[in-house]
């Protein structure tokens, strides 16, 4: 083996191993993917073994790739945490924080919680990653991520952040044109909107068996902010996020004492960034602030 490993070639590596795709890769390091394949080949010669297992779907670590990305993750969280320390400016905070999200936070919640936060911080850049998915920290696609469900493996921390909740609502002109509803019974005449079922990601998403057993949607999406645009045209019934109504004053929420929903949102960071001050800070700034925001919306919903 070459003991003089390129640093370059290394995070080629970490990255097509996080993104399991050259072309991927090559987006997120601004290279050409043909340059990302002769930098991987040039690591396994130096390494003398095979580190990924190429095929259409994409490229997959073999066993020593997976080896070897212990290493270099260790090795990519100490140059964070060094840099952090490097870009510290006494009292503001600087560089670059990711934040994956739920699109349903992502959209009305963090835009105006960040915002605030940049404009107490003029150096620190924030980018919202909304996603119907669960972001894998493993692998650095976010340095954080708001979840609504607390995860049961990996080397993460959580911190719950606040409770929310959730109505049936529709339009008002789709209530005054519709058959009036009086309880979850009469949501049998009318069209229901929700998450596409095999492609929900987190059970606390799966409302329908507590709006009514049999009840189905006849319009769906994987995206919360495509179901609440489809209530918003008049299409149907919706589950709303009382935080986001304030922002739809056309919406009106319906059943509040028949159907009530409440969730939560929490913070999950890797365990290897415990030690980075400037995203402790960071996550010391944005609980507080969603909790302040999700209890002043739902105040005016």
């Amino acid at each position: 083996m070459n003991e003089r490993l390129r640093w370059d070639d290394l995070k080629v590596f970490l990255h097509v191993a996080r993104a399991s795709s050259l072309t991927a890769a090559a987006r997120i390091l601004k290279m050409d993917p043909a340059t990302l394949s002769r930098r991987i080949t040039r690591l396994e010669e130096d390494m003398n073994t095979r580190l990924f297992a190429r095929s259409p779907q994409g490229y997959d670590l073999t066993d020593a790739g997976a080896r070897l990305m212990i290493h270099v993750n260790e090795m990519d969280a100490s140059l964070r945490h060094a840099r952090g320390e490097v870009q510290d400016n006494g009292d503001h905070l600087t560089g670059t924080v990711r934040i994956g999200a739920p699109d349903g936070s992502a959209n009305y919640l963090l835009p105006q919680v960040c915002a605030e936060i940049c404009d107490e911080n003029p150096g620190l850049e924030v980018q919202i990653v909304a996603l119907s998915r669960v972001l894998n920290l493993s692998k650095r696609e976010a340095d954080m991520a708001i979840t609504v469900s607390p995860p049961k493996a990996g080397r993460l921390t959580v911190q719950k952040i606040s409770d929310y909740r959730l109505h049936l609502a529709a339009t008002r002109d789709y209530l005054k044109n519709h058959p009036p509803i009086a309880n979850t019974a009469d949501l049998q005449n009318h069209r229901m909107i929700g998450y596409i079922s095999d492609l929900i990601f987190a059970d606390e998403l799966d409302y329908m068996h507590e709006v009514g057993d049999l009840m189905k949607p006849s319009l769906s999406s994987n995206s919360f902010s495509v179901q609440l645009n489809l209530a918003r045209s008049g299409a149907g019934v919706c589950i709303v996020h009382d935080f986001a109504i304030p922002a739809f004053p056309e919406l009106k929420r319906i059943l509040m004492d028949q159907v009530s929903l409440t969730r939560s949102f929490y913070l999950v960071r890797h365990a290897d960034d415990r030690k980075v001050e400037r995203l402790n800070r960071f996550a010391d700034l944005l609980i507080p602030k969603i909790r302040a925001e999700v209890r002043a919306l739902e105040a005016n919903a």
